[in-house]
């Protein structure tokens, strides 16, 4: 998923990409994601002023992760916005004040959107899904999922301090 940054910048339209990228690679060692689909990339590369290609678009995908409370696998649908804007030259030791942050200097004529794509993706990943929102978890005592019925254990907290004061009334 490359575009010629000269021929883009010159061009008078915009160059689509509609290509899907596999991503599985940047989650590998997750133990949270089960599996990834390859993300659909749907991107306008377009000339936006002088020395300067802006890549807008959506990325879409399918994501099997596991709920953070009872560990149920969820299937998670993910739309990403896709926004980047390119300039072409060396990055400016220090900033001027009206220049843009957000701008990804380019020296090769060749730009690859891939990693940029990626990036996106793990940004937009949810730090945890839950099955429903009213998940209760699994049982920290025996292990058994509490959304599925209670189990027999007791789990009251009793503070280590008061410990000895437990059996004071028996």
């Amino acid at each position: 998923m490359k575009f010629h940054f000269r021929k883009i910048a010159n061009a008078d339209g915009p160059l689509r990409f509609h290509e899907n990228v596999d991503v599985s690679g940047a989650v590998k060692g997750r133990k949270d994601i089960l599996t990834v689909s390859p993300l659909l990339a749907d991107l306008d590369a377009l000339p936006a002023g002088a020395d300067l290609v802006t890549v807008e678009g959506k990325l879409s995908g399918d994501a099997d992760m596991l709920c953070a409370r009872c560990l149920n696998p969820v299937k998670s649908h993910m739309d990403i916005p896709f926004a980047e804007t390119f300039k072409w030259g060396k990055e400016p030791a220090e900033p001027e004040e009206e220049e843009d942050e957000d701008l990804i200097y380019v020296t090769d004529e060749a730009v690859d959107l891939k990693p940029y794509v990626m990036e996106s993706f793990l940004l937009h990943l949810p730090l945890s899904v839950l099955c429903t929102s009213d998940c209760k978890g699994l049982c920290p005592t025996c292990g058994k999922n509490l959304n599925e019925g209670a189990c027999t254990c007791d789990n009251t907290v009793i503070d280590p301090r008061l410990a000895g004061l437990k059996d004071f009334f028996k």
